[in-house]
């Protein structure tokens, strides 16, 4: 079903939310229809196998990407993020809200990813690594038995090189795709829409990246990339609306966040529930990462997703249950917001129907606001974002206010007092620091 067989009045009346989203307000929304982990993990189409696969891969290639990028070195090659307390900044947000957060208040620190500094260094570079493997398998080049550093070579770069890798992005997928891509010797283009920052596209030109701007958002950024794609069959698209793959490195950092909460003795269970706030763009990295934690974590772990005003497609998709049959233009909203990862007007159909039942709760964010809490977090904790990634940080407001919502849950004062908020940050480990002193200069 699309929006020319709907009524936008229509719409208004029947999804009241509507007209707030519309208002450019900030809403959130909790979502009725979530269902337990087991009844909801079906629908994905994935399984905890298909992520255990990934995981697999990606130990493959550490010594790989141990070689080519040494940053990755003190990690023997895993890409991975640091969880940090940040109790002053849960202070801080307690008087500015004048709520009380019950629990401790935790950022995971995607930010600051090696390789290319946000949340996309999962995904991206994963489904990069998955079909530079194919290749290499198939052309008799390479088993799963070798030690993956082989592909460190100008052999590898040469066979590589006869073959090419497009995405459509607003900008950080496309700074993972295109190092990566780069770095094994891929011919790569990087289709950047109009929201995109200039730093992101000098950096990419420098690694040798073809990038083709556009004046338009994201889906036209995305359509263009598929088009050239079709032409060439040695082309590869890399598509971050639909594409399972993708999803899948994001899933990863499931396990992996089991295990670092092990080490860090932070329980996880009915008595002390996790709660994530992830902030969505077209869905695909959230999508993948709350799967990933409902695999590990099961009905103990509580999944937001958190947006623009101006980009709410995720929240317009699922609350409507239109899904990728409306996109935020269609209701009058202009897509134009300064968190530029999640300037998507349009949402993946696949992970709002895959993760439907297994998402709490949708809001929405003000930009103002979003440069608020960046300065803020770098005045109470010294951590420096981009905007995007400050999305997640009202998420514990939120659910600290939805009395509903919790008592719905069985999460009594006790339960609260042992829970864990956990703040995704999805990037700014590698804005350059005049960009990031124009960033501190727009907050309070």
């Amino acid at each position: 079903m699309t929006m020319t067989t709907i009524d936008i009045n229509k719409l208004k009346n029947d999804y009241p939310l509507v007209r707030d989203l519309v208002d450019l307000k900030e809403v959130v929304w909790f979502n009725p229809n979530v269902t337990s982990t087991d009844q909801g993990l079906p629908y994905v189409g994935l399984t905890q196998n298909d992520v255990m696969d990934a995981q697999a891969r990606l130990q493959r290639f550490a010594p790989y990407l141990m070689k080519a990028f040494p940053e990755t070195a003190s990690t023997e090659g895993i890409i991975e993020s640091a969880v940090v307390d940040i109790p002053q900044m849960k202070e801080a947000l307690e008087k500015r809200y004048n709520t009380l957060i019950e629990g401790q208040l935790r950022l995971k620190k995607d930010s600051h990813l090696p390789i290319s500094g946000s949340i996309k260094a999962r995904g991206g570079i994963y489904e990069v690594l998955t079909h530079a493997e194919k290749l290499a398998i198939e052309a008799g080049l390479l088993t799963t038995e070798d030690n993956y550093e082989k592909l460190f070579s100008d052999e590898f770069r040469k066979f590589f090189s006869q073959y090419s890798i497009a995405v459509g992005s607003t900008g950080n997928l496309g700074m993972s795709i295109g190092i990566i891509s780069a770095k094994l010797g891929f011919s790569v283009s990087v289709h950047m829409s109009a929201d995109a920052r200039q730093w992101k596209k000098d950096k990419l030109r420098a690694h040798g990246v073809n990038v083709v701007e556009y004046e338009q958002d994201y889906s036209i950024a995305v359509e263009q990339g598929r088009k050239e794609a079709e032409k060439n069959p040695r082309c590869f698209f890399i598509d971050d609306e639909n594409s399972k793959t993708l999803f899948l490195g994001y899933a990863v950092a499931g396990l992996r966040l089991k295990h670092q909460f092990e080490t860090l003795n932070i329980p996880v269970d009915s008595e002390h529930p996790l709660f994530v706030y992830l902030p969505c763009g077209v869905g695909g990295g959230p999508g993948g990462v709350a799967f990933g934690l409902k695999l590990a974590f099961g009905d103990a772990v509580h999944c937001l997703f958190a947006e623009p005003t101006h980009s709410p497609c995720m929240l317009l998709g699922v609350y409507t249950q239109l899904h990728d049959g409306i996109s935020v233009q269609e209701v009058g909203i202009d897509n134009i917001t300064a968190a530029d990862g999640l300037a998507v007007g349009r949402a993946s159909g696949f992970v709002g129907r895959a993760m439907e039942r297994l998402i709490d709760g949708y809001y929405t964010i003000d930009d103002q606001e979003l440069y608020n809490l960046l300065s803020l977090l770098n005045k109470e904790e010294g951590i420096q974002l981009e905007p995007s990634a400050l999305a997640g940080m009202t998420g514990a407001i939120h659910v600290s206010q939805a009395k509903d919502y919790l008592q719905g849950l069985s999460l009594d004062s006790q339960k609260m007092h042992n829970a864990t908020h956990l703040v995704w940050a999805t990037g700014g480990g590698m804005v350059p620091t005049d960009e990031m002193q124009k960033y501190l200069a727009q907050g309070e």
